[in-house]
């Protein structure tokens, strides 16, 4: 039986793309991505940059002066600086508020756009969980949080109910949300979410071993699907209780798995 394909030298010639956080270790896509390369025989690797938010503007701009750098993924907690850091957005963007990658084009500016709402929910559809029709309510208003309300509004959902601790934060996305989607998005008044069929955590909550939950679980329905984007660890805390009280759980790796093909179109890798 063959096994992955072996990726290419690290040579002079290769194309370098970055993926930027705070922290940094819990990262998932050069794990994806580099397959994706070997896979097609393109002369390029996707490596971490450990970026903190007061070095963001310098990290972004010296890489943006690296010739042979192509691209960056962007994670927490810079989704929503780094659009001011390109040169033009895409209608997500412009939608969220919030980016997830940026290209270099073929001028040398860059385009910022978010792929983490497509991701995730082509992610919930591939487990079998689609959203369309359902009632669902959100936790986190962040880069992520945002692109993700916005998803599942264009994916069908009935009813969304946002909470953040923040309430600029939530106020300024529930507005622009419901100028886009009038009537069917609501601000929630606090982390507890009844009547839902799918309950999400869009904040980091759950990357380390003592972070308190991000909502309780003794308000959801049974039939509720509870979901994290937190991809590591892949098991979090809400996701070991949830499955252990009868809910259908899913995985934050899905979202990243999700963006695979959107990814491969906006890089043009082929």
């Amino acid at each position: 039986m063959s096994g992955p394909t072996p990726a290419l030298p690290i040579t002079g010639t290769t194309r370098l793309y970055a993926v930027l956080g705070h922290p940094i270790a819990q990262v998932q896509a050069p794990t994806l991505m580099n397959p994706v390369f070997a896979s097609l025989r393109i002369d390029a690797v996707v490596v971490p940059v450990h970026a903190r938010p007061e070095n963001l503007e310098h990290v972004v701009r010296g890489l943006q002066r690296t010739d042979n750098l192509d691209g960056m993924f962007i994670t927490v907690p810079h989704k929503v600086a780094v659009p001011r850091l390109a040169d033009r957005c895409g209608p997500t963007v412009d939608i969220v508020g919030s980016a997830n990658v940026l290209r270099r084009e073929a001028d040398g500016s860059w385009l910022a756009e978010n792929f983490d709402g497509s991701g995730f929910v082509a992610g919930l559809v591939g487990a079998g969980h689609d959203p369309g029709g359902r009632r669902a309510a959100l936790v986190g208003a962040g880069g992520a949080g945002s692109a993700i309300a916005a998803a599942l509004l264009t994916a069908g959902v009935d009813r969304l109910g946002v909470y953040d601790w923040d309430p600029a934060k939530l106020g300024a996305l529930v507005a622009r949300l419901d100028a886009r989607w009038p009537g069917r998005v609501a601000a929630l008044d606090g982390p507890r979410l009844s009547g839902v069929g799918l309950a999400v955590n869009a904040t980091p909550l759950g990357m380390h071993p003592g972070d308190p939950l991000p909502f309780p679980l003794d308000s959801l329905p049974k039939d509720c699907v509870v979901a994290d984007i937190v991809m590591k660890p892949r098991e979090t805390r809400l996701l070991r209780l949830a499955a252990a009280r009868g809910h259908r759980i899913h995985h934050g790796i899905h979202m990243l798995e999700g963006q695979l093909n959107s990814y491969r179109a906006f890089f043009d890798l082929h």
